[in-house]
């Protein structure tokens, strides 16, 4: 900050009172704080966006203003954006991101969503990335710098260690050191150090015993004094419990999901602390400080205010972005017997099976919701790719029960009497609302019957494309899933239509790993998180390939939710205490060290052409203190169409005297080849891809020996490896 900024800083502050300073800290409405108008501070407006700028709230409830000027881009999911494995079309969604929220007159987007996924059933994943913390964090830094460029505020969160919804506001989770340096803080210092964000966001949960959003040992001495952050710390919605504690840590500004303002922990009760001198002021100006200091950045004010850059949203641009996203997000897992891609020519009927086939995905999910210009669904994108010359028939396949409007997240908890509505909605019939077990058979019958109708279907027609999964039920804000297993019967569904018809490519759409018995009867399976507006384009264009697949899982998919460590080693959805014992040893790290039954790694992901991995080199520059390996590989494509391959790189440490994993990705990058294309790859590696957290010495170190160099396709797909020894210790 220059010294001219910092004048403005003070000067404000001196002329500011203490109830104005107040009222810069804490929610003045649900999404906006109070601006100083007579000193030319604006307010700070904020929007929920992880997935496109969330639609105009009242100012004083949770209702929607029903506004026709704030539709918006939908973008693909955190998921789906780490899926492509492509730091060029994350930074690509944060400027939409971006100069969206500019154009609907936002400061602040309530994005990245960047936890660790460290259980598939965590209600959240499909917000978040990955399981490995590098490649969480090579995604966030250019999305937080795209989003910024238009002079809004990224506000990346939930820090941190939010990894269940289950009592979110009171669960303490207990993580030791070295796993918080080493998995969960390295993608938010990279977001603080490397991309500059100007706001970030506490989590609702416990750290260790104290809140998050109250945490000095989180929030003063981590973020501010160990990363030198200097930007805006904001509070989850309802995240601040005791005004003390709020007001003497780092945290800038409290926000709720009340409308009781002046009631908040940073207001009132905190003008009546100053005032007593039980806080001492100095608290609240350093708050404010931050705050200025961000709107300085912003243009918001000072003397560069006519230079803000202006927005827009819902543009061609936005549109042909997010489509791009899309194309390199849908994962083809499963194609023996080359299924895929499909062809047009000859092709008179093909069916297409499934709620997920027509389902809208944009408004739900909790505070990612979207209300979006439109939503291209896997139906629609079929029926454009195949422009009428091939008949397409649909069957729903199974029956989704309709969520009671007025229920709430709770909502398989409602009476009899509302699910007795549910049903009648859907049939036309009145069954009466006293008998449980008359409503599960009716709720079978319809099952039973939207099953046979698509099997018979199925056998008429030369192709099926069955398109299941999860939904806004499953994956949601506020809820954690109790299994892997697909809802609603789908497994014997699929089955079923594979029985029927040995030509059925199946679909999941889904935020989060699912169980999948049928893998083995299936020749074909594609799979998609949600992928924004263009998503059923994208997926049509995959499926006759139109586009030949690229993209890379961000997780492991695992057989069952108990082979995850952090459900038989460690703790995942109590109430009160959630002990992180696995450790480090989240993912890959575990089920790739310990030799896991899953169905694909980390890191999978077919595509329509193969490569060829050779010539490996590896070079070892050693200096006081300082290391430098320099990796080289020729990646061909060996196959008959151009395609794109994400070579990644793993370092195992041979002779660790600690407990390390089998390998952890240190670096990766996606190519772009035609048939008979080589390209020799180059990677730089720094000490940093070497070392591991010592709680003994406090800092990251580098034992001396053999360290093993991988580079492949996957966590467990290494074609070449090369052993590398380091002569001394490294401490950083």
């Amino acid at each position: 900050m220059s010294e001219k900024d910092a004048r403005l800083i003070n000067k404000l502050l001196e002329k500011l009172t203490l109830e104005e300073k107040i009222g810069m800290i804490h929610g003045a409405s649900l999404f906006r704080t109070k601006g100083v108008e007579r000193l030319g501070i604006p307010s700070l407006k904020m929007s929920d966006g992880p997935m496109g700028v969330r639609m105009e709230f009242a100012d004083t409830e949770w209702r929607a203003v029903g506004n026709t000027d704030d539709y918006v881009t939908y973008l693909p999911s955190n998921s789906a954006i780490a899926a492509t494995w492509n730091r060029e079309l994350a930074g690509k969604a944060g400027e939409v991101l971006g100069e969206e929220a500019r154009g609907r007159g936002k400061d602040i987007i309530l994005a990245p969503g960047i936890n660790i996924k460290r259980s598939p059933l965590c209600g959240r994943n499909f917000e978040y990335m990955s399981e490995d913390p590098y490649l969480v964090k090579e995604l966030t830094v250019p999305m937080i710098r795209g989003i910024q460029k238009y002079d809004v505020a990224a506000c990346v969160k939930h820090f941190i260690a939010n990894s269940q919804e289950t009592q979110r506001l009171w669960v303490d989770t207990l993580v030791d050191e070295r796993t918080l340096q080493e998995i969960y803080y390295p993608a938010f210092k990279d977001a603080v150090k490397r991309a500059n964000t100007y706001s970030l966001m506490g989590a609702y949960n416990l750290l260790n015993g104290k809140h998050c959003c109250e945490n000095e040992k989180l929030l003063d001495e981590v973020l501010r004094e160990q990363w030198g952050y200097d930007g805006t710390i904001v509070s989850d919605w309802g995240a601040v419990h005791n005004t003390q504690a709020a007001a003497e840590c780092s945290l800038d500004v409290e926000m709720n999901i009340t409308n009781d303002f002046d009631d908040y922990c940073l207001a009132k009760p905190l003008l009546k602390k100053v005032k007593s001198g039980e806080i001492d002021e100095l608290c609240i100006d350093n708050k404010v400080k931050n705050i200025l200091r961000m709107m300085l950045r912003l243009h918001m004010i000072g003397d560069q205010v006519e230079e803000r850059k202006a927005g827009t949203y819902n543009t061609k641009t936005h549109q042909e972005a997010v489509l791009e996203v899309a194309r390199e997000s849908v994962i083809l897992l499963k194609n023996d017997n080359n299924e895929l891609p499909l062809k047009k020519k000859g092709l008179k009927k093909i069916a297409v099976i499934g709620q997920n086939a027509v389902q809208i995905h944009s408004n739900g999910g909790g505070s990612a919701e979207v209300k979006a210009l439109y939503e291209i669904s896997p139906l629609m994108g079929i029926k454009k790719i195949l422009g009428g010359n091939a008949e397409v028939v649909f069957a729903e396949g199974y029956y989704i029960p309709k969520r009671c409007e007025e229920s709430d997240q709770n909502w398989q908890a409602t009476s009899i009497y509302d699910k007795s509505l549910e049903i009648a909605d859907i049939t036309g019939e009145n069954i009466g609302g006293n008998s449980e077990d008359r409503i599960e058979e009716r709720r079978k019958q319809i099952q039973d019957q939207l099953r046979e109708e698509a099997v018979a279907l199925a056998k008429e027609v030369e192709v099926v494309i069955l398109i299941g999964g999860l939904n806004h039920d499953y994956d949601v804000e506020g809820l954690d899933r109790e299994h892997m297993r697909l809802p609603y019967e789908q497994d014997a569904l699929i089955q079923a239509v594979l029985e029927a018809n040995p030509h059925t490519i199946v679909v999941i759409y889904a935020g989060a790993p699912v169980e999948m018995p049928w893998i083995e009867q299936a020749d074909s399976v594609v799979w998609s998180y949600y992928a924004g507006m263009e998503g059923g384009t994208a997926l049509a264009e995959i499926l006759w390939g139109e586009v030949n697949p690229s993209s890379k899982l961000p997780e492991t998919f695992i057989k069952k939710e108990i082979q995850c460590p952090a459900h038989f080693i460690g703790e995942f959805g109590n109430k009160d205490v959630v002990a992180y014992k696995e450790g480090i040893m989240v993912g890959y790290r575990y089920y790739d060290t310990y030799c896991t039954d899953i169905l694909f790694p980390f890191g999978y992901g077919l595509s329509y052409t193969e490569f060829l991995y050779d010539d490996l080199k590896v070079q070892l520059l050693e200096k006081e203190n300082e290391l430098s390996v320099i990796v080289e590989a020729s990646i061909k494509n060996i196959g008959n169409l151009e395609g794109a391959e994400v070579v990644q790189l793993y370092i195992v440490d041979v002779e660790a005297s600690v407990e390390r994993p089998l390998h952890e990705l240190k670096a990766f990058e996606k190519i772009n080849l035609k048939p008979e294309e080589v390209h020799k790859i180059q990677f730089v590696l720094n000490e940093e891809a070497f070392s591991f957290y010592s709680i003994e010495d406090r800092c990251f170190r580098i034992e001396d020996g053999a360290f093993m160099i991988q580079v492949g396709s996957s966590s467990r797909n290494i074609h070449l490896e090369e052993e590398i020894i380091i002569t001394r210790n490294y401490f950083k």
